[in-house]
């Protein structure tokens, strides 16, 4: 009997394990399909709303239109910010024609969210923005300061510092925030590093070295790069060596190939000194330029001078793009992202082809005296690669915001 009932409570021992063990494994596959079946973050969707009243629709913020708006823009007066520069200030300079003030990007599917000079700024609070690369980087980082400066009433609120080097600072003093930006225009260490004498019959690169930059940004919290315009030549010579010493190898690289080994230099510096739980970093795509009008249907030799319309020929692309470059950016912060740490490509591309009136053309400061030949022929002496402003860089801006809220907010 002793021995029966040993028995009987074995099993029901064994019963209630096999039980238990269901039960948990049920738990467990519920909890599972429960996680797996949320929807999805679409990575472009950030801080916009959607407006097919779809929440399941993904927006792209890159694909959209432009819509003339002279209630709501432009952000800021060309005339009210102080830290306007004379290169980009088309009006100040004698542009008659402004309509290139009042367009807003309007995404096919969703709306891009306002600019709140305030609220950025809140973000910003006791952390440090950096901008760089080149010109046009120093332009939207220009943009950047007109834009966050227009909701700060006091001017002894805020200064900018430049003291003839690679970095300059804007500084907002109520919330401890830094907007700065760095000259580099080709990311690693050239000859052309120098911010004011850097124009040189060739272009080098030491395409392995990019401390001498990257020391001046590594503790930034975020970081929005560019590289394009200095890139554009078939063939850049690269140094492996020193400026310094007569040792050094030099030798001729096809432009996409050092291209993408200069990215692959700043990947992997990143990689190694940024903390993604710290730092976000961002990378404007390539900004387009118009010097070829015959490639918009315009008269042939001619470029943006004159020009007062955008573009409106849906997917227009011209050669001031290079599509090479484009997957070669794409790729390498693909490979990046895979090792764990996300840089997001803010594309500014394809909105910004549409602008071919959008440029300072003749109306900017001339560094020096205008010659006989480019009063006679005024496109000749056009800028066809930077942007006015109030312009086409606020809204390059208007899209990193809304990625910055999103990056602050999760």
């Amino acid at each position: 009997m002793a021995k029966r009932q040993l028995l009987m409570l074995g099993i029901r021992t064994s019963f209630h394990t096999i039980a238990a063990v269901l039960v948990a494994g049920l738990i467990f596959t519920a909890v599972f399909l429960s996680r797996n079946s949320l929807p999805k973050e679409n990575p472009q969707s950030h801080g916009v709303t959607d407006r097919g009243g779809d929440s399941g629709r993904e927006c792209n913020l890159f694909e959209g239109k432009w819509v003339f708006d002279n209630v709501s823009y432009p952000l800021y007066k060309e005339e009210d910010c102080k830290f306007m520069s004379d290169q980009l200030a088309c009006e100040k300079f004698g542009r008659k024609d402004l309509s290139y003030k009042f367009w807003r990007w309007q995404p096919h599917t969703c709306d891009l969210p306002r600019f709140n000079g305030t609220k950025l700024l809140e973000r910003l609070r006791n952390k440090r923005m950096v901008y760089v690369g080149d010109s046009l980087n120093r332009g939207q980082w220009v943009s950047m300061v007109c834009m966050v400066s227009s909701v700060i009433t006091n001017p002894k609120a805020m200064y900018m510092h430049n003291n003839g080097s690679n970095l300059i600072t804007f500084k907002a003093l109520e919330y401890n925030a830094t907007i700065d930006y760095y000259w580099a225009p080709l990311l690693v260490e050239s000859n052309s590093d120098d911010p004011t004498n850097h124009r040189f019959p060739d272009r080098i690169v030491r395409i392995q070295s990019i401390e001498k930059h990257a020391r001046h940004w590594t503790n930034a919290d975020i970081i929005v790069f560019n590289s394009y315009l200095w890139w554009r030549m078939p063939h850049i010579k690269s140094l492996w060596g020193s400026f310094e010493k007569s040792d050094g190898i030099y030798k001729e690289v096809e432009m996409v190939r050092v291209y993408e080994m200069a990215l692959q230099t700043l990947s992997q510096w990143l990689e190694v000194h940024v903390n993604p739980n710290i730092t976000k970093l961002f990378f404007m795509s390539m900004s387009p330029t118009h010097e070829r009008a015959e490639e918009w249907g315009g008269i042939l030799n001619q470029n943006c001078y004159g020009e007062a319309s955008l573009i409106d020929k849906e997917g227009y692309t011209g050669r001031g793009s290079d599509p090479k470059m484009m997957r070669v950016l794409e790729n390498v912060l693909d490979g990046l992202k895979n090792r764990g740490l996300n840089m997001q490509m803010i594309n500014i591309t394809q909105l910004s082809e549409y602008r071919k009136e959008g440029h300072p053309s003749i109306y900017r400061k001339q560094w020096g005296t205008v010659k006989e030949n480019e009063i006679s022929n005024p496109s000749s002496n056009a800028d066809c690669i930077h942007w006015c402003l109030p312009g086409v860089p606020d809204v390059w801006n208007e899209l990193l915001y809304a990625y910055i809220l999103d990056h602050h907010s999760s």
